[in-house]
């Protein structure tokens, strides 16, 4: 009688293990919780406090394969923006909080 209590706490265990294995895998967000260097997560500047300076911002955008990077000021919405060169054009940059190049 004394090992009827054990034994039915043991099956018990052993049940809710094989129970536990057979659970569909759970499915989490599709998106990373780390964005890249080379990635971004919005195709406009998002606004915000952006917290880069004038040289880690000009170093984002060089990141993403800009060149000649001038003219870098911060607007009214915490973007840094300014002008660049990519694949031999010139134009207009910008680089938000997330680090988002436009």
């Amino acid at each position: 009688m004394r090992y009827i209590v054990p034994a039915i706490v043991a099956l018990n265990l052993i049940s809710a293990a094989a129970l536990a294995q057979n659970a569909p895998a759970q499915s989490g967000p599709q998106n990373p919780a780390v964005k890249g260097v080379h990635d971004n997560n919005s195709a406009q500047p998002v606004s915000g406090a952006n917290s880069f300076t004038m040289r880690e911002a000009k170093s984002q955008i060089e990141a993403k394969g800009y060149t000649h990077v001038s003219n870098l000021k911060k607007d009214a919405n915490g973007v840094w923006r300014g002008r660049a060169m990519k694949d031999g054009a010139a134009g207009p940059v910008s680089v938000d909080y997330q680090g988002n190049v436009n």
